[in-house]
């Protein structure tokens, strides 16, 4: 005969109240004062170019006060349960790797936006509350402004909470060109001792 000893009731229903409370209605999110894009289009087209996402990939941005492009990472996420908490470790993973922090600034001046690559519909769904809730966590923790969230899906782009959007770029349009204003620096030209110092400094 076998012993063992199952979890209480209470304590999964205690574990089961954390993981929902790690998530964000799209009402709280629209309370919460999340600074509008002045072109959402634009940023949506420009990461999607940069990073080509599929199903389940995440890419999050870091914009400058003139909402230009500072840095970005894509990731792809492939949880069984939508949990914020691992969310907001991912995410806070990715701005440590490609930007510095900003915790010593009174006010943040930098913002970072989420745009999240998934099957389904345009609808909201509790895995995106759970990115919601990691969003502003990890910007909190790395003194960021939290941005905009923003799904890609079949049916096209849509910032959460705002109500805008778009059916290009969607989950499976080829990217778009690059924008003049992020569009990349052209490679220097070869050939000479000049040549050999831009690769030089290009590669450091």
């Amino acid at each position: 005969m076998t012993f063992g000893f199952a979890p209480s009731s209470a304590a999964s229903l205690s574990s089961s109240a954390a993981t929902a409370t790690r998530m964000l209605e799209p009402a709280e999110w629209a309370a919460a004062g999340i600074p509008l894009l002045r072109n959402p289009r634009e940023v949506v087209s420009g990461l999607h170019s940069r990073h080509r996402p599929g199903p389940a990939t995440a890419i999050v941005a870091v914009l400058d006060p003139d909402e230009r492009l500072r840095a970005s990472a894509s990731f792809t996420s492939r949880r069984a349960a939508a949990d914020g908490w691992m969310f907001r470790n991912a995410l806070l993973a990715q701005l440590r790797r490609v930007i510095p922090h900003d915790l010593r600034r009174r006010t943040p001046v930098r913002t970072a936006v989420l745009l999240y690559c998934r099957d389904g519909d345009a609808r909201w769904t509790e895995e995106d509350g759970a990115w919601m809730w990691g969003l502003r966590d990890a910007c909190t923790l790395h003194g960021l402004r939290c941005g905009a969230y923003i799904t890609l899906t079949r049916d096209g782009w849509q910032v959460l909470g705002e109500g805008r959007g778009g059916r290009r770029p969607n989950a499976s349009s080829a990217p778009e060109p690059f924008a003049t204003s992020q569009a990349p620096l052209p490679p220097p030209r070869t050939g000479g001792v000049a040549s050999d110092v831009l690769r030089r400094a290009a590669a450091r």
